[in-house]
């Protein structure tokens, strides 16, 4: 055999007891799986001791935002390191494809805070296929750092059928979205996205949604909803996904399911209670969470729906223009905008993660109410300032997570692990480098909130099966070999808030395909990474 792994404790993804064995990986494959005493040991051309490490199936992030990372960095050890070995891109309705000239420079403009302008990559795609194909090539024709798989943005499908209108679509647009739906999962997609506190998906009916659905189902994909929500109207935003879904007769994977804000503390019973009830009657859930309590997104994403109608372009006038400002500050400090979740938003919350334009960087790491107080003005003067200054480029960290949900929430059956990473920015979240040790070390081994294998079942074998993914997902003979070798004692994030690109500790090897994309703790030059392409429905 190519590689043979001896005295490994395999956690086998599947929440069953971990056990002591040899495993043989050749040609990409695990080729032998011998539990000690189980009978003649494998040889192979290279044999690494275990010496009683864990070794799992690589982790499966189930929400990333490296849909242009993974073209900017061959190194990409944000991700590699912690063991991912294949992330799920084009989430919360926005991203690169399907796209024409017109919807790509918007989608550019509008998401620069979670990816960068762009600048830096050749746009030769404009449709599923065609980006999938680009991740194949990678660098040099060589691949990418790890694997990938894609959702069609729902908000990006709407862009193309009618702009940044916020109007119901007539039934020639729905007809072309769901078209653009169907060649999305023709081309390879596993599943379809929406944000629905973001422009212009959020303008989408429940009845337009539902239709999209639909066909979702027909491909025997899944949608991911960012649902209408997180915080005052958050029980009744899962109600509503939970019923569109049934309505479709589609799987329902809820995006980040948290329940943030002080509304929301200590309701996460709620939220599973609704699941159970779900669940018991029949429905396909799934979600994902990250161990952290703060979230992250745009400033951009936290003004009202219709101060974003139009677009970017429109957004940036009606901030210029100093009635509409004043119009806007209102609902966003005393009525609760949409895009804050219908919260009054708290500007000591709200933290300036990273900029577009570094000559802001003075802004970064600070929250808004503080650089407002060193500035002797009004928050909202700040964040006006900001977002024109910075052309909506700034990303933020939204300090409003609650311990107690997170926790229960992680501990659900059907619960998987997301980073929600962004990437791009001088302060990012520490969930981007930090989320799987996060979940492996402080979680299972300092809190005992989840077994080892409870876990990594959570991280590995069950997003698999959401991703209808035959060969992935367990340590088994004939699967792929993505693996992870960590160290159950010593695994931790090294990400903190105020360090977030900090590598982890405790994991020395990392394979795609049988090839080690991390070597005794150092990335390799290998990109093993692929397009991992939906299969057929049935």
């Amino acid at each position: 055999m190519d590689l043979v792994i001896r005295d490994a404790q395999v956690v086998d993804g599947s929440g069953g007891a971990r056990f002591r064995a040899d495993v043989g990986v050749d040609g990409g494959r695990i080729a032998a799986v011998v539990p000690e005493g189980g009978g003649p040991r494998p040889a192979g051309r290279r044999v690494v001791d275990a010496g009683g490490l864990a070794l799992a199936p690589g982790f499966i992030d189930m929400h990333a935002h490296s849909d242009l990372a993974l073209l900017r960095d061959p190194d990409h050890s944000a991700k590699a390191a912690q063991g991912v070995t294949l992330e799920v891109l084009g989430q919360d309705g926005l991203s690169y494809a399907p796209v024409d000239d017109r919807t790509l420079a918007e989608i550019r403009t509008a998401i620069t805070g979670w990816n960068g302008d762009g600048s830096d990559i050749d746009f030769d795609w404009r449709t599923v296929g065609g980006f999938l194909d680009r991740l194949d090539r990678g660098f040099d024709g060589q691949g990418i750092a790890v694997n990938a798989a894609y959702l069609v943005p729902q908000g990006s499908v709407r862009m193309l059928a009618l702009g940044w209108e916020d109007r119901d679509a007539t039934p020639d647009e729905v007809a072309r979205m769901k078209r653009l739906v169907a060649e999305g999962f023709e081309q390879g997609a596993v599943g379809m996205s929406s944000g629905l506190t973001y422009t212009p998906g959020m303008y989408a009916s429940d009845a337009e949604l539902t239709e999209l659905c639909r066909v979702v189902a027909a491909y025997g994909g899944y949608y991911c909803p960012h649902h209408r929500s997180y915080g005052a109207g958050a029980f009744q935003a899962y109600q509503e996904m939970v019923a569109l879904a049934r309505e479709a007769g589609c799987a329902l994977h809820l995006a980040h399911a948290t329940m943030n804000f002080g509304v929301n503390k200590g309701r996460a019973p709620e939220l599973l209670a609704l699941l159970d009830r779900a669940l018991a009657e029949g429905a396909d859930i799934t979600l994902d969470t990250y161990p952290y309590l703060p979230g992250c997104t745009t400033l951009a994403a936290m003004l009202p729906s219709w101060a974003a109608e139009g677009g970017p372009g429109a957004i940036l006038d009606r901030l210029r223009d100093e009635a509409t400002a004043e119009r806007i500050r209102h609902v966003m400090e005393v009525e609760g905008a949409d895009g804050c979740h219908g919260v009054p938003i708290a500007w000591d919350t709200i933290e300036i993660s990273g900029v577009g334009d570094p000559a802001l960087a003075a802004y970064v790491g600070r929250t808004v109410a503080q650089s407002a107080r060193e500035r002797g003005e009004a928050p909202w003067d700040t964040a006006r300032r900001l977002l024109l200054e910075d052309r909506l480029g700034s990303t933020i960290l939204q300090h409003v997570g609650h311990e107690d949900n997170v926790r229960a929430i992680m501990q659900h059956p059907v619960h998987t692990g997301g980073s929600d990473g962004v990437l791009h920015g001088a302060k990012p979240h520490p969930r981007a480098y930090g989320t799987f040790p996060r979940y492996l070390g402080h979680y299972v081994r300092e809190l005992g909130v989840l077994s080892l294998e409870e876990c990594v079942a959570h991280l590995t074998g069950r997003p698999a099966t959401r991703l209808r993914l035959p060969d992935r997902g367990l340590v088994r003979e004939g699967y792929r070999a993505d693996l992870v070798l960590f160290d159950p004692d010593t695994v931790a994030a090294g990400a903190t808030f105020e360090s977030p690109r900090t590598l982890p500790t405790g994991i020395p090897h990392v394979l795609i395909d049988g090839r080690f994309v991390i070597e005794d703790g150092r990335r390799t030059d290998v990109l093993a990474g692929r397009s991992v392409r939906r299969t057929q429905a049935g």
